[in-house]
């Protein structure tokens, strides 16, 4: 068992990233892949949606007791902070104590390939353990966002139907290749571009698509397409639900195992 290290990017907030990285992992989970998802933002958003998830409908508190900046700053295994938040699910909590991750670097290592390799070397000693492992960054552009990208095996680029989101796609992809791939001879590659299509606004929908394929290539884009669900904003509140009952639960799921079985088709392994 050897991880492959993915992230869903956008340098445009609110397009579905930390949602994809949720539902997609989960639905791994339950097709068998024992996956990792490391909380890289500190807005904690996929922290609380985990936590909520493992405790929701039981009378407890959801909380934890160490958090990735903790466990960096007192030289700790990864492993020692990993939350097992459902059956072949495991999540590394964050917390509002990683906005010092860039001091931590900056303080620790002179030399910047020492600082933007630094984090690799910490998920690359989990490689063994899991099936995916997920880094869930902010939509930012920044050091620490840079030692996550230089982790990563591959990138899904999500794509909300909107031309801001779209151009964000553009400015992504040309940053990833200057300064991660060309500047520190990082591996990483575009596994594809996940559409993330709106309610409404079919014809907005098709041009936003249309612009992506002639910029990115057809055989670039996901054929698996998210649609925008309040189900999956509700979940925010909840945790994720997965009710067999629930017409909306499973409408949810099939869209993101639908995005997972397309990932385990485009890295050959299905």
């Amino acid at each position: 068992m050897t991880a492959t290290v993915l992230s869903f990017l956008n340098f445009k907030g609110g397009v579905g990233k930390t949602s994809a990285t949720a539902l997609v992992s989960y639905n791994l989970a339950k097709m068998g892949k024992k996956c990792l998802v490391i909380d890289f933002d500190p807005q904690a958003n996929i922290t609380a949606l985990f936590l909520k998830t493992k405790y929701q409908n039981k009378d407890k508190v959801a909380t934890i007791e160490s958090s990735l900046m903790t466990a960096l700053n007192r030289e700790e295994s990864l492993d020692s902070i990993t939350i097992e938040i459902e059956d072949n699910l495991y999540l590394i909590p964050n917390a509002v104590d990683f906005s010092m991750y860039s001091r931590f670097l900056e303080r620790n290592f002179m030399d910047e390939k020492e600082r933007i390799s630094f984090f690799k070397k910490k998920v690359d000693s989990l490689r063994d353990k899991y099936d995916f492992i997920f880094i869930d960054v902010p939509p930012t552009i920044s050091l620490p966002n840079d030692t996550a990208f230089y982790a990563c095996d591959q990138i899904i680029v999500v794509l909300q139907t909107q031309e801001r989101s779209l151009q964000g796609a553009e400015v992504l992809i040309e940053y990833l290749q200057n300064s991660i791939v060309d500047a520190y001879d990082s591996k990483v590659d575009i596994l594809g571009i996940l559409p993330f299509l709106s309610k409404r606004s079919a014809s907005v929908d098709k041009e936003i698509l249309d612009a992506a394929s002639e910029e990115f290539g057809d055989e670039n884009i996901f054929n698996a397409k998210i649609m925008q669900m309040e189900r999956v904003k509700r979940m925010d509140m909840t945790g994720i639900t997965d009710n067999p009952s629930d017409s909306w639960d499973k409408k949810t799921h099939a869209a993101f195992k639908g995005v997972a079985n397309e990932i385990l088709e485009r890295l050959g392994e299905e």
